[in-house]
């Protein structure tokens, strides 16, 4: 069986990884467009601002690594067009300049997605960069670097909007960061939007909401970012203003998509198309709660989404048990998480629904350093099935959003998580964690 995987990052790599294991004999070829395989994209800020100086760290298996389990890959590739009823895709040489066509039995496509960057004048100018790729990061970090680099602005407010803001304010750049909505970090509940937007200013980041990018003009000293309701002067750039599915190069294949162009799968990460699969941030995955379609571009799905999809490349009918949209973040001293419906979800769905937030400690006051802890829960009304959970502290709040997770994904009442046997010892928890007592206040 010959299988052509398209896409060497998160998705693809644990895709073919687990067909090896799965079947010694396959013949495996893996075409990646970029320069490196298997790295982790959500550590590029991180190395970007200097917590990591190392970026081979970043890399989880070379392309070596690779070749050694039996698994062919070609960097600089780029599969240009499918024809899924010759079986075959015209792959272009990037760096020789040519094309040519390969077979396969069975797909597998794992191409990721490419930044957004709204159509205003200016976009595309030099000075304007975006992070979605290795390359990128390797760049942004000379790039941020330079003395004429004094002041960035960030157009976006997001995850990755928000952790670049903290790693050039750590490298002590002035930081503008502009978001159209009048919030930002959306999927998290407002209340939680809101101490992040405090955290970023209380470390002198210029927050503007409400405020739409127009135009960007390149001048002979400065760029010129034109908003809705001022201009402002910077040196560098930085689109961080969401993400697209990156399949257009599949729009003559007749294959099923979303309406933001992600390939929509079975919970087996099968296609529309016979004897193909897709994962990762090209394709969208099942939502337990929600029991419907979702798309959620972060490295924990591609990778569980990627698993799956190997071991159905290779005969089985593994089933993905679905994602409840747990994310987490760091903003400066403060650290998030978030986890099941939002509160909109939940009113679309027409769920009778309650909520209860809690201001409590980590530990107890008589171990040294209590630190604060804020949980919302919203939960069922009539049954107090948990629903979905925000977190937020500068000490385990993001652990403690796990708990939350696992009791969702369970299907648990908050009566049930508030006397669940957690540990406890002084430096750690009080005798009723944080998780306790916000579970046993939703009545």
């Amino acid at each position: 069986m010959r299988v052509i995987v398209i896409g060497g990052v998160a998705a693809g790599m644990s895709a073919a990884s687990k067909l090896r294991r799965e079947d010694p004999d396959a013949e495996i070829i893996v075409y990646e467009r970029g320069s490196f395989l298997s790295y982790g994209a959500c550590g590029l800020p991180y190395y970007i601002g200097g917590w990591n100086e190392d970026p081979q760290k970043l890399i989880a298996r070379t392309p070596e690594k690779f070749r050694e389990m039996g698994i062919e890959t070609h960097l600089r590739h780029e599969v240009a067009r499918v024809d899924p009823k010759a079986k075959t895709v015209v792959v272009r040489d990037l760096d020789a300049g040519r094309e040519f066509t390969d077979r396969y039995d069975r797909l597998m496509i794992a191409v990721g997605c490419r930044s957004a960057a709204p159509p205003v004048p200016g976009y595309d100018l030099p000075a304007v960069f975006s992070l979605r790729s290795m390359e990128d990061g390797l760049l942004l970090r000379e790039i941020a670097r330079l003395p004429g680099v004094r002041h960035v602005v960030i157009v976006g407010g997001g995850a990755i909007g928000v952790e670049m803001a903290e790693a050039l304010v750590r490298l002590e750049k002035r930081v503008t960061l502009l978001e159209g909505a009048e919030r930002l970090l959306r999927p998290f509940e407002p209340e939680f939007s809101e101490l992040a937007a405090q955290e970023l200013e209380k470390n002198g980041v210029s927050l503007k909401l409400n405020c739409r990018l127009q135009a960007i003009e390149e001048k002979q000293e400065y760029r010129l970012v034109r908003t809705e309701k001022e201009e402002i002067r910077c040196d560098l750039v930085l689109m961080a203003a969401g993400i697209r599915p990156e399949t257009g190069f599949l729009k003559d294949t007749g294959i099923r998509l979303a309406r933001n162009g992600a390939i929509l799968v079975d919970r087996e990460m099968r296609t529309s198309l016979e004897d193909v699969w897709a994962a990762g941030d090209c394709a969208t995955c099942y939502h337990r709660v929600l029991e419907e379609d979702y798309y959620l571009a972060l490295g924990t799905v591609a990778n569980k989404t990627g698993r799956i999809a190997g071991a159905n490349l290779a005969g089985k009918h593994e089933k993905f048990t679905g994602v409840l949209g747990t994310a987490a973040i760091k903003v400066f001293d403060l650290e998030m998480g978030r986890t099941g419906l939002s509160e909109p979800e939940a009113r679309r769905l027409g769920i009778p629904y309650k909520t209860k937030t809690v201001s409590t400690q980590d530990h107890p006051a008589y171990y040294p350093d209590p630190r604060k802890l804020v949980i919302k829960l919203i939960y069922e009304a009539n049954t107090r099935r948990l629903l979905g959970a925000n977190a937020a502290g500068t000490h385990d709040a993001v652990m403690r959003t796990d708990m939350f997770a696992v009791a969702i994904h369970a299907g648990m009442t908050t009566e049930e998580l508030g006397m669940v046997d957690l540990a406890y010892a002084p430096p750690f928890a009080s005798v009723w964690d944080a998780v306790h007592i916000a579970a046993n206040a939703a009545k």
